[in-house]
């Protein structure tokens, strides 16, 4: 049995390759091999938002507070709440983040394949964010 003890990982923000506005990203574990699976805290401060990108093997967020959008490649943009638990399928394309006005934070749950846990893209345009 492993604890990871509340505090005792630093949190990082989000790099700006990935990410557009002021996002904390808490981690919560990394299983060890051969374990594949990741888990963190992240919050996005109004307006923040992950590039485009896509999973190997899925992605599951669990919204803990706050207001969200999330949207996959050609779909329509939806609203996520707390208690909101969202799927991303395997190599489908798609972004999450806050609304302009609300901060949102969720847990990000994914697995790696062959060590890559995410496919970064290109950033979310301010018109496909606000549309």
């Amino acid at each position: 049995m492993e604890i990871k003890r509340s505090g005792s990982q630093a949190s990082t923000k989000g790099p700006a390759d990935w990410f557009t506005g002021t996002v904390r990203i808490d981690p919560l574990f990394q299983a060890p091999d051969p374990a594949r699976m990741a888990c963190a805290n992240v919050t996005f401060e109004p307006g923040a938002r992950t590039a485009w990108h896509t999973h190997p093997l899925g992605q599951t967020l669990i919204v803990t507070s706050g207001l969200g959008w999330a949207q996959c490649w050609d779909g329509p943009t939806e609203e996520i709440r707390p208690g909101d638990v969202v799927w991303f399928a395997p190599n489908e394309k798609h972004w999450h983040g806050a609304t302009l006005t609300t901060a949102m934070t969720h847990i990000a749950i994914q697995e790696a394949l062959n060590g890559k846990p995410v496919e970064w893209m290109e950033k979310v345009s301010d018109e496909q964010y606000r549309a």
